[in-house]
């Protein structure tokens, strides 16, 4: 939907780093996620920007959010790219080691009133296991309607072609061979 990275809203980085991938989100506002795929596993940082558990307001990290973050996910934690004045960016942290069999996260104790950290509102186009999840919220922001079936296509992993492009975005204009390598796409053929 937008080509240009620096206004994306989601992202992929299919070399983030050596043997790393990284999904991210940043809405423009101040809220954005990592999700970092390695090969100990998955790491997640969030950050709600107008949560009570902002380390903008509370000029610290909400205690307990990384003080059990495995040692193989201290890079993340300690990651610039993450940070705000040398501090991890999160109001959400949540990681998974290859053997585990469920998602980690630290002993908090969370503030009153709903989605406290902005897990909810952070991960909710994530979390929808439909295209309908993305379609709504592209609809929304891009305020463009989004072929339905285009989308499920994508989720579905179909070749990226030019033509499924246009019918995302009719007015885009890109380099697919470069895009589809940067996001370790399957290429299309017309």
């Amino acid at each position: 939907m937008s080509p240009d990275w620096e206004f994306r809203y989601y992202s992929f980085d299919s070399r983030w780093g050596p043997g790393e991938e990284m999904a991210s989100m940043r809405n423009g506002s101040g809220d954005a996620y990592s999700i970092v795929f390695s090969p100990p596993g998955a790491f997640i940082r969030g950050l709600d920007h107008e949560s009570p558990m902002s380390p903008a307001r509370n000029d610290e990290l909400w205690p307990g959010l990384v003080d059990t973050v495995p040692e193989v996910f201290s890079a993340h934690v300690n990651e610039p790219a993450f940070s705000y004045k040398g501090m991890l960016s999160a109001t959400v942290c949540l990681w998974r080691q290859v053997d585990d069999d469920r998602w980690q996260a630290g002993d908090i104790d969370f503030p009153s009133g709903d989605d406290p950290d902005g897990a909810d509102g952070l991960f909710e186009v994530l979390v929808d296991p439909t295209p309908m999840g993305y379609q709504r919220f592209a609809e929304d922001y891009y305020e463009t309607s989004v072929d339905i079936e285009a989308v499920s296509e994508v989720l579905a992993l179909r070749p990226l072609t030019e033509d499924l492009v246009r019918r995302l975005n009719p007015d885009v204009t890109m380099d697919l061979v470069e895009y589809l390598a940067e996001i370790s796409y399957p290429p299309g053929t017309a």
